[in-house]
């Protein structure tokens, strides 16, 4: 299994458009040693011509030319691109599918509570219906049972419930609802290989901590530094676990929860602008490096596979 970074950073990108905080004024005048990056998003593949996104960001024009191989070049009108995989309603994860309208229909795959957002209260389906039959939709179990998904037969995946909110904009903002958020546990069927991607994640569950174990590779929630950073930076009032993230630093934080997964490569994904560890000679990013845990960049590959299965016989009917 091969997963590309399309994009790395938590909503509004980094530098965000409308910031000026340390980071995206420290970038924009080479006052720190940091990349731009896109607004989240991974590429996975086993067999590099059929690609599944995992959540569509409103920059995914800018992703998509920036890796030529989802890029057409088998037809007069093509895509690399099988189907899209939305792990919550969120803006920053959903909007690039009206980019993709040309493409319809596409499949895409969500739980049952992201698609009532996305037919309701930020109704992206009902839009996207008008272009040549819209979206296949298909739905996400969360009962803990695999998801088919069509055209990746090598490929399972197992949505995991998170706690979080909803958005804004969704009729149940405050009455949160299993399927609002969730972690993809992903298994590639032929070498073995398996990670656990999970962008927005505000603590762990006993679930969360099986698949966890489970996985070769964890993606994982980096978006904050600290709890209160939002207001530490002067850009907003809200604390990290009031908006559905755990945050690396502190009792219980990130960095603490990752030291039980000693045999899994760690990365952190979805890094919000103001987190100090974009700037690559920050005491906080030295922390991350001597914990082991990487920062998710765009344009990052990974490989993964799993050596102890690749050399184990396959019992004949267990595929």
């Amino acid at each position: 299994m091969r997963i590309h970074v399309l994009g790395s950073a938590a909503g509004g990108g980094f530098p965000q458009w409308n910031c000026n905080c340390h980071n995206c004024y420290g970038l924009r005048h080479g006052k720190i040693q940091a990349t731009a990056r896109t607004q989240s998003s991974i590429a996975i593949t086993t067999d590099d011509r059929k690609w599944l996104v995992v959540n569509a960001s409103p920059d995914i024009r800018a992703q998509l030319e920036s890796f030529p191989e989802l890029q057409p070049h088998r037809g007069l009108r093509d895509t690399g691109i099988g189907g899209v995989v939305l792990v919550d309603s969120q803006i920053d994860h959903t909007t690039g599918l009206l980019t993709l309208r040309e493409g319809c229909p596409i499949d895409v795959y969500t739980t049952a509570m992201v698609k009532q957002d996305l037919s309701t209260g930020f109704p992206l389906l009902n839009i996207l219906s008008h272009w040549n039959g819209g979206v296949r939709h298909h739905e996400l179990a969360i009962d803990g049972g695999p998801s088919h998904l069509n055209g990746f037969p090598d490929l399972r995946l197992t949505a995991v419930p998170l706690n979080g909110k909803a958005p804004p904009y969704s009729p149940h903002r405050h009455d949160p609802h299993a399927g609002d958020n969730i972690g993809l546990f992903i298994e590639d069927l032929t070498s073995g290989g398996s990670v656990f991607y999970a962008p927005g994640l505000g603590g762990l569950t006993d679930a969360v901590v099986e698949y966890m174990l489970l996985s070769d590779c964890l993606m994982v929630d980096g978006t904050f530094w600290r709890e209160d950073e939002m207001i530490y930076a002067g850009v907003g009032t809200k604390l990290a676990k009031e908006m559905g993230h755990l945050p690396q630093a502190g009792q219980g934080g990130m960095i603490e929860l990752l030291r039980r997964f000693k045999d899994q490569r760690k990365i952190l994904i979805h890094i919000n602008n103001t987190n100090p560890i974009l700037d690559e000679n920050s005491p906080e990013r030295a922390k991350l490096v001597k914990e082991g845990i990487e920062v998710a960049y765009d344009g990052m590959d990974i490989s993964i596979a799993n050596p102890s299965y690749l050399s184990q016989p396959i019992a004949q009917g267990e595929m």
